[in-house]
């Protein structure tokens, strides 16, 4: 059942299961579901709530921003994008890694400034997010 926008579906929280990380052995079974972990945590990433702001029918704010930090500083979203992004290529008939990558002339200009400057001059130009708001999960933007 979706909730949410946010929520996973059943078939994408199939192909996403394995990559979650175990519950550490001996201790005791998690007393929380995990697929709603993630729908959490995709509520306040996509939503830009708080984490105190989350609905009362995910699992403890607590809970969820634990799992995040601990998954971030362990590499679990690293690994999650990647593995997703090498099946993604498999199933579009690529290479699990790219080749080769292309960086425009803006890019290039970007980073010869550097810093703070740089990244204010990027986004208030429009190039930035009008680059992030074209990429899809498709086979064509990888």
């Amino acid at each position: 059942m979706q909730r949410y926008p946010t929520d996973l579906t059943e078939a994408e929280w199939t192909l996403l299961a394995p990559l979650i990380p175990v519950a550490k052995p001996g201790g005791r079974p998690r007393p929380t579901d995990m697929h709603e972990v993630i729908n959490a945590i995709f509520y306040v990433l996509r939503g830009g709530c708080q984490w105190r702001l989350l609905p009362t029918e995910f699992p403890p704010h607590q809970t969820v921003y634990h799992c995040f930090w601990t998954w971030r500083r362990a590499g679990v979203w690293e690994r999650m994008h990647d593995t997703l992004g090498g099946d993604l290529r498999e199933a579009c008939g690529r290479t699990r890694e790219p080749k080769a990558g292309i960086i425009d002339s803006q890019t290039v200009k970007t980073t010869e400034k550097g810093g703070h400057g740089a990244m204010m001059a990027a986004s208030a130009s429009g190039g930035a997010s009008a680059t992030l708001s074209s990429m899809s999960w498709d086979c064509y933007s990888w």
